[in-house]
């Protein structure tokens, strides 16, 4: 059973994985794990938060815009092949849960499922979003990582419960 953990606690282990294998972001139900590596924390209106990136073409944007609540998920070393799993197939034709083994459960606090192989999980309930602007993005930064004008939808999650295992 996930214990609950603070986010200095959590965040050299999140950000170790978001900059190497990436993490996962569930979101909808049935869920649908999608692999990123994007993400910010901070405090934002007085509350802790987690911000994620989501591109209209991926099949998670459609869960993601039908939710209030998602789940973040680090994943142990020795699930690296599920993680890259999850970031090159669809879950439009793919159930990934069957296909990677990995089991989803309902969050504790959220109203949305977590992996339950993961090491740490954040449950987050949507507070705002919106659309990337490319005129006021650094120009460099559209050239390199929009070319197709594929702009994110970026999500801003209050951070309900981090939760953690021991590996």
């Amino acid at each position: 059973m996930p214990t609950s953990l603070t986010l200095p606690e959590a965040f050299d282990k999140t950000l170790d994985k978001l900059t190497g294998d990436g993490i996962l972001l569930v979101a909808g139900n049935p869920p649908n794990p999608m692999t990123i590596g994007w993400a910010t924390f901070g405090h934002i209106w007085n509350r802790p938060v987690l911000t994620v990136l989501v591109r209209p073409v991926r099949y998670t944007f459609g869960k993601m815009e039908t939710v209030t609540d998602f789940s973040i998920c680090v994943l142990p070393d020795s699930l690296k092949k599920a993680v890259d799993f999850c970031g090159t197939r669809s879950g439009c034709d793919t159930d990934k849960f069957e296909s990677t083994g990995l089991h989803p459960e309902k969050c504790i606090t959220a109203d949305s499922f977590f992996i339950a192989e993961s090491v740490l999980h954040f449950e987050c309930r949507t507070l705002h979003k919106h659309f990337l602007d490319p005129a006021t993005l650094d120009p460099a930064i559209v050239k390199r990582y929009y070319p197709k004008k594929d702009f994110h939808m970026v999500y801003y999650g209050e951070i309900l419960g981090i939760y953690g295992v021991t590996e």
